[in-house]
């Protein structure tokens, strides 16, 4: 894996094309949309699933949006299975959806309903996941998910203090059908790995690329098995981890778990430093109790208007407003891209970020 800009592009495409997969009850679609054609068209929306909360809120957000500017929301969610995802996006083609929104479950799984959308003149936004592979991705909104696994690795340093080390880190992968997930350990690596070199950092198992920490489908029971496997097979004999580098809020709540059975979280010995990404309740919770240290917010009502605005600029025939036309490649074409920027979030600054800007409730976090 490269650590440049380049790998960036694929990212943020599959992003984009995740908010344009809601659908209407329109009945063709075999023309692109036209200026003043639009009013109530159908937007076909697809999310990967409803066991993150995060992509709960994504589409809620999306659909509340799309309808309150007078369009009609197809709006599925295909629970990690590729197939299923499939058979949503066909079907929003066919009830004659003027747009698809998509965030994918594997950015290079649905070429050929891309090339029915292109065929049939739907344009396609890949939302938060880039779209790969195809030249019928239209626009991408995402956030800048490079950045994020820097903030991660930043955040797990800080964590770990001033001290000269050396420190015991290990690493934890996102899902590898998920393009964003190399971008996420990339950019951690970015920061990590001049520190591994010189000694300060060491990942005890030896396991410090992507391949061997990936953990498919973003499982929880799967990151809480691997670090059941790591604390088991390379840290007897009194050997403790200091630190976690985990890219998703689910991973961590299952690392953690795994620790804490392990007999970490106590006065005599503190949970590691674990890092995590969608401030999701659960781990905003762990955070305040002292157990994970950070996560890494995406403000998804930011993502969803962005998304939106791109979708009603679109059917409106008007050209939408992007701000990074030369980064996200998604191995076809270089695919017109809004980026995010992503805030680090701990004990330090949960109340302003979480709490204050209305995000969450102080009931949500009690």
């Amino acid at each position: 894996m490269k650590f440049t800009r380049g790998i960036r592009t694929v990212t943020v495409a599959a992003l984009a094309f995740t908010l344009a997969a809601c659908g209407s009850s329109v009945k063709t679609a075999d023309q692109a949309p036209a200026p003043g054609s639009s009013a109530g068209a159908l937007v076909g929306v697809t999310m990967p699933t409803k066991s993150s909360e995060r992509w709960i809120h994504d589409g809620d957000n999306i659909k509340s949006a799309l309808e309150k500017l007078g369009y009609k929301v197809d709006l599925q969610y295909a629970e990690n299975d590729i197939p299923t995802q499939v058979n949503q996006i066909e079907n929003q083609i066919t009830k004659g959806a003027k747009l698809l929104v998509i965030a994918s479950i594997d950015g290079t799984a649905i070429t050929t309903q891309l090339q029915e959308a292109a065929d049939h003149k739907i344009p396609v936004i890949a939302y938060d996941r880039l779209l790969l592979n195809s030249p019928n991705v239209d626009y991408y909104a995402t956030f800048d998910n490079y950045k994020v696994g820097v903030e991660q690795a930043d955040s797990l340093i800080k964590g770990l203090g001033t001290g000269p080390g050396p420190f015991t880190i290990e690493l934890f992968g996102g899902s590898p059908d998920d393009n964003n997930a190399t971008f996420f350990f990339n950019g951690a690596m970015s920061v990590l790995k001049p520190l591994m070199d010189s000694g300060k950092l060491v990942v005890k198992s030896g396991q410090t690329t992507f391949a061997p920490t990936a953990i498919l489908r973003w499982d929880p029971a799967t990151a809480q098995r691997r670090m059941e496997d790591l604390l088991t097979k390379t840290y007897g004999g009194g050997a403790k981890v200091d630190g976690v580098l985990s890219p998703y809020d689910g991973l961590s709540i299952g690392i953690l778990s795994a620790l804490k059975s392990n007999g970490y979280g106590t006065a005599g010995q503190p949970y590691p430093v674990v890092t995590g990404q969608d401030a999701e309740v659960a781990s905003v919770k762990s955070i305040i109790a002292g157990e994970q240290y950070s996560t890494v917010f995406k403000d998804t009502r930011k993502l969803a208007d962005v998304t939106v605005k791109m979708a009603d600029s679109v059917l409106k025939g008007t050209k939408p407003e992007v701000n990074n036309t030369t980064d996200y490649n998604n191995g076809k074409k270089v695919v017109p891209s809004y980026l995010l920027q992503p805030v680090v979030v701990d004990k330090s600054n949960y109340q302003k970020e979480l709490l204050d800007s209305g995000y969450y409730t102080a009931g949500q976090l009690k």
